[in-house]
């Protein structure tokens, strides 16, 4: 087994929307950035969400900063990336007396966190929304969205590319050499090759999500996260024109979207030890169907299309189970080794915000205030344009679904295409083929 060396700024491990808002935040600060992801770009958790581009609205009571966080990064992600988002709205719904009593809590909260509101008469809302129960008592409408999760990543992807990163696919991180208090250089197991790279940082940004301690553990430190699964279930008919929440505290099937002429219901939060090991039962999708009935009665009659389930890197709180754990994140700077970085939490939502934050930590430990621009950064939103810089085998394939009945399903293949080439071409600049 051959071993290959070489060295940039900083290491960034994980390619999901906290690694890749990451890389494009440093390098847009002029760092030499080296993006590793055992997988594809984004297939960890990120591209397992349920869809939610966050008001907050849903975490106003129980979550304020979060809430807080997620109106403003809500406002920012439709500006930088409005290819990726629809504007759908989201409502949410009391349909009983404990709904009803939740409801000035609710208000109270959404005022606090600065969250745009308006109560609707829900008589007015079965007129937009005909599926929606006829027990809805109260109705709130607010600026929730839908965010295609891939087409966010891959615009990131793309964007980081072209500031300057390297974003390479299929390295998994399977050692990290420390010396003198610090991460002197990671191994990189290439699965294309199945050599052994070597790879110098002069700072190291964990971004691996539910897989974060595994990696904090090659390092020689602990690092505590509450792994927690989310299951969502795909129903064949489309319930909804926005998204729509049930009016309480969060808790198990009480969001249904609509995403690609579907929708899509969830979710739940089971604690899992191993993020690699979980599976949905039919209790789970009994479970969502059961309780998203509640907002749509015809759900119930709705078939099932697939389940699927993120893991999600909650922050571990003593006391506290996966439902109650805040939706909040944090960026750990270790005293040793003292250029490691650890993301830990957030939602996909606040990626970008993530990004900025663990940006200012790596700058700080090389030495730069150069700020953050990602808040301001455009990413590149038609991936058919970008697919005509493909081989020729691949684009005539990509680009022959612009203009065709499957024109919005094909920009996904497009992304996976380009995020394939730059891979590539990354591991071309590193000497790694």
């Amino acid at each position: 087994m051959s071993e290959s060396k070489q060295g940039v700024d900083v290491i960034i491990i994980g390619g999901g929307v906290n690694g890749l808002f990451t890389a494009l935040d440093l390098s847009l600060r002029g760092f030499s950035v080296a993006l590793l992801e055992r997988g594809a770009v984004g297939s960890g958790t990120s591209d397992k969400m349920h869809g939610l581009l966050h008001s907050g609205a849903r975490y106003a009571v129980t979550d304020p900063k979060a809430a807080a966080e997620c109106a403003s990064e809500n406002e920012i992600i439709s500006k930088i990336a409005p290819h990726a988002v629809d504007d759908t709205g989201g409502l949410f719904v009391a349909v009983d007396k404990a709904d009803l009593e939740f409801a000035e809590r609710f208000l109270k909260g959404l005022d606090a966190a600065g969250i745009r509101h308006e109560e609707t008469d829900p008589r007015e809302t079965a007129r937009e929304e005909p599926f929606l129960t006829p027990e809805a008592k109260l109705v709130v409408r607010v600026p929730d969205k839908v965010v295609r999760a891939r087409e966010l990543m891959g615009s990131a992807a793309l964007a980081a590319h072209d500031a300057g990163a390297l974003i390479i696919q299929d390295a998994e991180v399977v050692g990290i050499e420390t010396g003198g208090g610090e991460v002197g250089a990671v191994i990189v197991r290439d699965a294309l090759s199945g050599d052994n790279k070597r790879l110098e940082a002069r700072a190291v940004v964990n971004a691996a999500g539910p897989w974060a301690p595994r990696v904090a553990a090659m390092a020689g430190i602990q690092v505590d996260v509450m792994a927690t699964m989310g299951v969502m279930v795909v129903y064949d008919k489309l319930l909804s024109n926005a998204v729509l929440n049930r009016m309480r505290v969060p808790s198990d099937g009480d969001i249904i979207l609509p995403y690609g002429g579907r929708s899509v219901a969830g979710t739940t939060a089971l604690i899992v030890e191993d993020p690699d090991s979980v599976e949905i039962s039919e209790e789970d999708v009994e479970l969502i169907t059961r309780e998203a009935a509640a907002l749509v009665p015809a759900i119930a009659k709705a078939r099932p299309v697939r389940a699927y389930a993120s893991v999600r890197p909650l922050i571990k709180m003593e006391g506290v189970d996966g439902r109650e754990a805040t939706r909040d994140f944090a960026i750990v700077r270790h005293a040793r080794p003292r250029n490691l970085i650890t993301i830990i939490g957030g939602k996909f939502t606040t990626g970008r915000l993530v990004g900025e934050r663990a940006g200012n930590e790596a700058a700080a430990i090389l030495g730069s205030d150069k700020p953050s621009r990602t808040a301001e950064h455009l990413l590149p939103g038609d991936p058919y344009e970008r697919a005509r810089d493909l081989e020729p085998y691949l684009r005539s394939a990509v680009t022959s679904l612009r203009g065709s009945m499957d024109e919005e399903h094909g920009r996904t293949a497009a992304y996976t295409a380009l995020l394939g080439a730059i891979s590539r071409e990354s591991r071309r600049r590193l000497g790694w083929s």
